[in-house]
């Protein structure tokens, strides 16, 4: 049995001593290959070879000479030319045309993309391949009655946005953790950068999100009888494809496309083996942005460090002076400096579950202190267990009605099928509150449709060009011109 990983002689050109003249000669016959034209005769290699003057003392007899090691190494394949033949003796010079290998065409290509890339990682976080993905996917959902051709092509186009997912993705992590990037994130002009590249990964998390649950949803409804049937005609169409060369039977050509879609399946699903990429994704980009935090704050600190607050406490001892009592001067240093005898006060009672509840809006709460000495010990007794049925129903009547005093109050504002926030009155804080937490759920969705906590369907326009103010009881808030449009239940469903 010949084993697989054989020595590759077609890489010898690339670490020779006279790699530099193997190397010009098969960049000029994979500039040609790109350009349709597969043979060329030593003269056209020579002719532009002497263009530069690394090549000014270049002789056909060493080209001769190269042009043979290639040939041996396999990067070229000689062809004896003999249509142009009139005597015997130009017959025996055996004049050759040379055709450039597949191995030495992606040698080529795999080279001028380094060239092009450097030394450092490329790769993007690309939110649209997820979007392109899923859409190919549900193509492949509903391909029961297309044609092998077609099928073959949702295949490929599946394959292809895979790629570049799993590629940009792996090369840009590798970008960020890479110490060049290390470099840039520790210098002051970083500050600069920090919140385009904060928002940069945030828009890829949304889009991330967004898609890859509908992703998700897609392959687990996707039956394997479905996928299978789709991958034979995938196979039916690889197998019209003419080749001289024997090809892999059907059978085998199936299997490997069905372990195509394991992986690809498992990239967002998980496997057996452990979690999917996907939350691996999702991990590094969190962990992306919690690296970002911390170096933005350590600049920060570092800035504040080297700045002088000489003017500062000048401005401060002045303030001090110019106070009327002793009692302003303690009352400007417990603001500045903090209250001289502190007593810290807590209670492990929770009072309230609502977030929004302010602390002065809370009920007092009672404490118990314990003694702190060893020989105390807590007495306790049995007691009968306690029916709290009178207060759930008493808070679950409170909650009730507070409710419906929102819905009433939010159905006043309303004009129409519509709330435009610039026309309101003075708003109770809780309907600020109710608002901002609307635009906020509406700025997560592509179609900016949410559904309000009292069961209407309300799409958010947001008008970035206008600034008004929402006025409340306990403050004015600056904010982007908000209408909130009410659809109708027919649309909504």
């Amino acid at each position: 049995m010949e084993f697989p990983f054989k020595r590759v002689s077609e890489a010898a050109y690339l670490s020779t001593e006279k790699s530099d003249k193997y190397r010009a000669i098969l960049r000029f016959f994979y500039i040609q290959h790109e350009r349709l034209k597969e043979f060329l005769s030593p003269e056209e290699i020579l002719s532009h070879l002497k263009v530069s003057a690394y090549f000014s003392e270049y002789e056909m007899e060493e080209l001769n000479n190269d042009l043979s090691s290639l040939v041996r190494w396999g990067n070229l394949r000689a062809q004896q030319e003999s249509g142009k033949v009139k005597t015997v003796e130009e017959f025996k010079k055996r004049r050759f045309r040379y055709q450039i290998t597949p191995y030495t065409v992606e040698f080529e290509r795999m080279l001028i993309r380094f060239e092009q890339e450097s030394e450092t990682f490329g790769g993007s976080l690309e939110k649209t391949q997820f979007e392109r993905f899923y859409q190919t996917l549900k193509k492949i959902q509903v391909s029961s009655n297309e044609s092998s051709e077609l099928c073959a092509q949702h295949w490929d186009d599946l394959l292809t946005y895979f790629k570049k997912i799993t590629q940009n993705t792996s090369d840009y992590f590798a970008y960020l953790r890479s110490e060049d990037a290390s470099e840039h994130m520790k210098s002051d002009a970083f500050l600069l950068y920090k919140d385009q590249f904060t928002l940069y990964l945030r828009d890829f998390i949304i889009a991330l999100q967004r898609t890859s649950s509908a992703i998700q949803d897609v392959m687990i409804s996707v039956s394997r009888t479905d996928i299978r049937n789709f991958l034979k005609k995938v196979a039916e169409h690889e197998d019209k494809v003419f080749r001289f060369e024997k090809k892999e039977s059907e059978e085998g050509y199936l299997k490997e496309l069905e372990e195509t879609w394991r992986n690809v399946k498992g990239w967002f699903l998980g496997d057996k083996t452990g979690d999917s990429q996907y939350e691996n994704v999702l991990h590094q980009t969190n962990e992306a942005i919690r690296r970002l935090t911390r170096i933005v704050q350590r600049l920060g600190e570092r800035s504040q460090q080297l700045r002088s607050r000489k003017e500062d406490y000048l401005h401060l001892a002045r303030w001090f002076l110019a106070l009327p009592s002793i009692d302003e001067a303690h009352k400007l240093s417990a603001v500045a400096f903090g209250a001289s005898h502190t007593k810290h006060l807590y209670s492990d009672h929770i009072p309230t579950d609502d977030i929004y509840l302010d602390v002065w809006e809370e009920a007092p709460m009672a404490h118990e202190r314990m003694p702190k000495i060893r020989e105390y010990r807590e007495k306790t007794k049995a007691t009968a267990m306690e029916d709290h049925q009178e207060q759930k129903e008493r808070t679950m009547k409170e909650h009730l009605e507070k409710r419906l005093l929102e819905q009433s109050v939010i159905k006043s504002y309303r004009a129409g099928s519509e709330i435009v926030l610039e026309d309101l009155p003075v708003v109770e804080p809780f309907v600020r509150k109710l608002f901002l937490s609307w635009i906020g759920k509406a700025m997560a969705r592509a179609d900016y449709t949410i559904k309000t906590e009292h069961g209407d369907r309300i799409m958010v326009e947001l008008d970035r060009t206008r600034k008004i103010t929402l006025r409340a009881k306990d403050g004015q808030l600056q904010m982007p011109a908000v209408t909130f449009h009410y659809l109708e239940k027919e649309k909504a469903k």
